[in-house]
């Protein structure tokens, strides 16, 4: 019973350390795809003073051209992260479904023992009643 006690505790605790490493991903990317929209638009701001959106003409704000760098780097990070978010979903569902393998065959494991435990109180119930009937076939 103990050990079977602790699998579980062990297969739910990888089942939430992979949640949070889900998560934590999903908080990244966001974290990634808001920096991104923030830089497109300080980018166009840029451009919008300057007169110039051409990125190869020599006059181009040299702060756009910075952060259209850091805002390429940032995408990239986000498609590696989309990458490592998928194999992390595919982690947690094995994860997931390991548990429910566990915890179908904990339940298995404590029917057959409450129908053994129910067929000892029932033995035990049918001894007593024919130990009563015999004494009252004495009287």
């Amino acid at each position: 019973m103990k050990s079977r006690d602790t699998v579980m505790r062990l297969k739910r605790f990888q089942v939430d350390e992979k949640r949070r490493r889900v998560a934590q991903i999903e908080m990244m990317i966001a974290d990634f795809e808001r920096m991104v929209h923030e830089l497109e638009r300080e980018i166009a701001a840029e451009e919008q003073k300057s007169g110039i959106s051409d990125k190869a003409h020599f006059a181009y704000p040299t702060y756009a051209r910075a952060a259209f760098t850091r805002k390429e780097n940032l995408q990239r990070s986000a498609d590696e992260l989309k990458t490592q978010l998928e194999d992390a979903r595919a982690d947690l569902e094995g994860a997931f479904q390991e548990l429910k393998k566990f915890e179908i065959l904990d339940d298995r494991e404590q029917a057959r023992e409450r129908a053994a435990e129910a067929a000892r109180e029932q033995s035990d119930l049918d001894r007593i009643g024919l130990a009563m009937r015999a004494g009252f076939a004495r009287a």
